[in-house]
């Protein structure tokens, strides 16, 4: 039987982005207040996701030994340090997240059996790593507060009670909606960047938490003047909104996860990887540790 299993790990550390080939000036327009001399730090969560087969004591690998693994080849060297510094690999392309995770696979990839690399640089943002030469993914986490009602307009009150339930009073109601958009592309091999990361957060505000935020969607958002706005809805019109404008900055959108609450939430795919959730309904099962 299959299995991934996932171990996490942590360390503190700091980096600047600069690259020597640009003024002062330049660097300062690229990376804002990332460019400061004495650099910035993080305290990064590593999470390592393995594949393998069950042995007969119940177990993929010993996660002891994975953990002094991800010490020996990762943590105590990146621990406390400068990350330029730390590696040659961040002299040649800076240490951005997504870039991190790239080179934490190629330390690790000859010791386990590694089949994703998740680096958090804080909780609002993470880069996915899976050993695709330079593709990566980048995701940003933020939220938006907004009401609404479940109730299609061409139907009576008593048969969209029957359908949407509480969701169908008339006054509606609200959520707390939290957003994860994680875009997929290349990275560059000296910013270390996959794209803009200030252009990605700058298109998610603009277009769509500055004009959903504190709204009653259905009357609010022209679009749901006719469009049912469940969490299925919403996240399908968030990736629409934003499909042109991740383009316009050189990346793909990927995915769109709205979760609506706790209890509800979904996911839909960018244009050109929708067939993704296909794929995985084919996959074998893997139980996930």
């Amino acid at each position: 039987m299959k299995c991934i299993i996932d171990r996490r790990a942590q360390f503190s550390a700091s980096h600047r982005y600069w690259l020597p080939q640009l003024s002062e000036a330049e660097n300062v327009e690229r990376f804002g207040a990332c460019a400061r001399p004495m650099g910035h730090g993080h305290n990064y969560v590593l999470y390592v996701s393995m594949l393998g087969d069950l042995d007969e004591y119940g177990m993929v690998l010993n996660l002891s030994d994975v953990k002094h693994v991800i010490k020996k080849e990762v943590t105590s060297q990146l621990d406390f340090s400068f990350l330029n510094e730390a590696w040659a690999d961040f002299q040649q392309a800076l240490p951005t997240t997504e870039n991190i995770a790239r080179v934490i696979w190629q330390r690790l990839e000859s010791h386990l059996p590694i089949v994703n690399i998740r680096l958090y640089e804080h909780p609002e943002l993470w880069a996915d790593y899976q050993g695709n030469s330079m593709e990566a993914f980048l995701t940003v986490s933020t939220h938006f507060s907004a009401a609404h009602r479940l109730a299609r307009p061409d139907l009576s009150f008593e048969k969209n009670c029957e359908i949407y339930g509480k969701c169908a009073r008339p006054n509606g109601h609200g959520h707390n909606y939290h957003l994860e958009v994680t875009i997929k592309g290349e990275i560059d091999p000296q910013t270390g960047m996959l794209a803009d990361l200030v252009a990605f957060e700058t298109a998610i505000e603009d277009r769509v938490v500055e004009p959903f935020d504190h709204t009653f969607l259905n009357k609010d958002i022209p679009y749901f003047e006719k469009v049912v706005p469940t969490a299925e809805n919403i996240a399908v019109h968030i990736r629409d909104l934003l499909e042109n404008p991740i383009r316009d900055i050189g990346a793909q959108l990927y995915k769109v996860k709205l979760i609506e609450s706790p209890n509800n939430s979904c996911e839909v795919y960018g244009a050109g990887v929708s067939d993704a959730i296909a794929m995985m309904m084919r996959e074998p099962k893997m139980a996930i540790v």
